[in-house]
């Protein structure tokens, strides 16, 4: 479990495929700022760019840790198939301080980037979710965009999927890769768990 706070902005260095045919998937070497990896150990839960995995090996001196990622993980998420910069979060403590809203790790759908933009001093993020994810964003309600915890502005139901608006501080944008988006980038989205829990009681 996660909270959607970034804690670092790492770099996946290296990426190898676990085997030839198309239904392996890849290690990923991960490099993270000095310390990070202070209280980690092999089987901890590290979220990459909103993608839940599981430590395999790591080396905390030279602040680098390694991943395997499946076929199937690889087809359904963003961001994670190269090289590139990824944000970072460990697992959740029982006595952390719950500063975003409950994320499990477990992506919903790739969104896309339709605009990117800074409005006054903050900027406009916009994102097109897929269409069967549209029930779940509301106004003021919460989704994590690549892992990082965010409020909804603006919903507007079309034909080809859901656009939602987004603003984000400087903070969010100096500290995280959503600086770097671009109109056409592919996201990971998550969608609120209590909204998950609310349309099944619902039905």
């Amino acid at each position: 479990m996660f909270t959607g706070i970034i804690t670092a902005v790492g770099r996946i260095a290296a990426s190898t495929p676990l085997g030839s045919g198309r239904e392996h998937g890849r290690r990923l070497t991960v490099e993270t700022p000095a310390g990070w990896l202070a209280e980690a150990v092999p089987g901890d839960s590290i979220a990459l760019n909103g993608a839940c995995m599981t430590v395999t090996s790591l080396d905390a001196a030279a602040s680098q840790f390694t991943v395997d990622v499946s076929a199937e993980s690889l087809a359904r998420t963003a961001g994670l198939d190269g090289t590139g910069t990824v944000n970072l979060e460990q697992a959740l403590r029982a006595h952390d301080r719950l500063g975003g809203h409950l994320v499990s790790g477990h992506v919903d759908g790739i969104g896309q980037v339709t605009h990117f933009a800074p409005v006054g001093e903050s900027w406009e993020l916009r994102v097109l979710a897929p269409k069967d994810l549209a029930r779940f964003l509301a106004y003021k309600g919460s989704v994590a965009v690549n892992g990082v915890s965010l409020t909804v502005n603006r919903v507007d139901d079309r034909a080809e999927g859901c656009e939602f608006s987004i603003n984000l501080i400087p903070h969010t944008v100096q500290h995280t890769t959503l600086g770097t988006l671009a109109a056409g980038s592919r996201v990971n989205l998550e969608v609120d768990l209590i909204a998950r829990y609310v349309e099944r009681m619902l039905k």
